[in-house]
C-alpha cells in the first residue's frame, strides 16, 4: 500500500492536491483524524493499494503523540508512506482568506487572521519539518499546482527519486520549498549585456555567453561536486523527492541557465530528473 500525506496551512492549497491525487487513482480522504493513520491498512479494502489523506492543523492538535508513531506504525506494516506539505507566505494567506470571506479554522473573536495563521504554522512544525516534498504555493496559479503535485507522483515509484532543479529569483523572494539552495549571482550576469537582455537562459545567444565563462563552468561542477556526494545519503534516508533551488536576481538568465545543465548532468544517474522555472515568464514580461 502507498499512502500519501497532504498537510500544510489553511489557503495553501490541500483540497486542490488531493483532488488531483484522486484523479490520479487515489483513495481520497479528507480531514483524517491523526489518530487513525497507523489503523488505515485494516481498515481499508485490499483493492486500496493507494491513499491520499489530508490532515490539517486541528487533527494534529488533538493528539499529543504527534505524527510519528503513526508513520513509525504505518512502515512496520510495510506502508510506503510521504508527506507532502504544503505553505504560502503570510501575506498570501491572508489575502486568499480575505478574497473568499472564508473565516481561518483556528481564527476567533479573540484570535485574529494573522495570529490564527502564525498558530497554525507552530501545531504543524512537526509535520512540516518531516516532509518528504514542500510546496511553496505563494506564486503558484490552482493549474500550476495541480501541474507540479502530478507530475511529481506519477513519475514517482518506490525504488526512484523525483529530483527537481528550480530556478528562481531572489528580488522575489527565496522558494520555501527547497531541500537546498545556491545562489549564482556571482556569475556574469547576461542582463548587462544590451543585446542579451531579452533573452532567457534557455536561449543560444544566452547559452553561449555562459559557457565560455570558467566560473559559470566551475559553479555548475561544484554543484554537481556536492549533490553527487550527499543525494544518496539523502536517499536512504527514505526521502521520494528533492528539490534544489538554483537562484540568481532575477530568475531568468543564469538560474535558468545553470538549473537546466544540472538537470542535464543528473539525468542519466536520476531518470525522473525535473526542471522548474518559478520566475521566468515574470521575468520576460517585465522586460518586454
Amino acid at each position: 500500500m502507498k499512502l500519501v500525506i497532504i498537510s500544510g496551512r489553511s489557503g495553501s492549497g490541500k483540497s486542490i492536491a488531493l483532488h488531483v491525487l484522486e484523479d490520479l487513482g487515489y483513495f481520497a480522504i479528507d480531514n483524517l483524524p491523526i489518530g487513525l493513520l497507523s489503523a488505515l491498512p485494516s481498515h481499508l479494502p485490499s483493492s486500496n493499494q493507494r491513499i491520499a489523506a489530508s490532515i490539517d492543523a486541528r487533527n494534529i492538535a488533538t493528539d499529543p503523540m504527534g505524527i510519528q508513531p503513526h508513520l513509525n506504525a504505518l512502515r512496520a506494516n510495510g506502508v510506503a508512506a510521504s508527506i507532502i506539505y504544503l505553505d504560502s507566505d503570510e501575506a498570501t494567506l491572508i489575502e486568499r482568506f480575505n478574497a473568499t470571506r472564508r473565516k481561518h479554522p483556528l481564527s476567533s473573536e479573540k484570535i485574529s487572521l494573522a495570529e490564527a495563521i502564525e498558530a497554525e504554522a507552530q501545531l504543524l512544525e512537526t509535520i512540516a519539518e518531516q516532509a518528504d516534498l514542500r510546496i511553496d504555493t505563494s506564486s503558484l496559479s490552482i493549474y500550476d499546482l495541480r501541474d507540479i503535485i502530478a507530475q511529481q507522483i506519477s513519475s514517482t515509484s518506490p525504488r526512484t527519486v523525483a529530483l527537481q532543479f528550480q530556478s528562481f529569483g531572489f528580488k522575489r523572494g527565496a522558494p520555501k520549498d527547497c531541500d537546498y539552495i545556491f545562489d549564482v549571482r556571482c556569475l556574469p550576469n547576461p542582463y548587462w549585456e544590451t543585446h542579451l537582455r531579452g533573452f532567457t537562459g534557455q536561449d543560444q545567444p544566452v547559452i553561449d555567453f555562459l559557457n565560455q565563462d570558467f566560473s559559470v563552468r566551475a559553479m555548475i561542477s561544484d554543484i554537481s561536486g556536492f549533490l553527487d556526494k550527499w543525494l544518496p545519503s539523502i536517499i536512504a534516508s527514505s526521502r521520494s523527492y528533492i528539490t534544489v533551488g538554483i537562484g540568481c536576481t532575477g530568475g531568468q538568465h543564469r538560474s535558468v541557465f545553470v538549473a537546466e545543465e544540472l538537470s542535464k548532468r543528473f539525468q542519466h544517474q536520476y531518470p525522473q530528473t525535473l526542471v522548474r522555472h518559478r520566475d521566468l515568464s515574470q521575468a520576460v514580461k517585465e522586460h518586454h
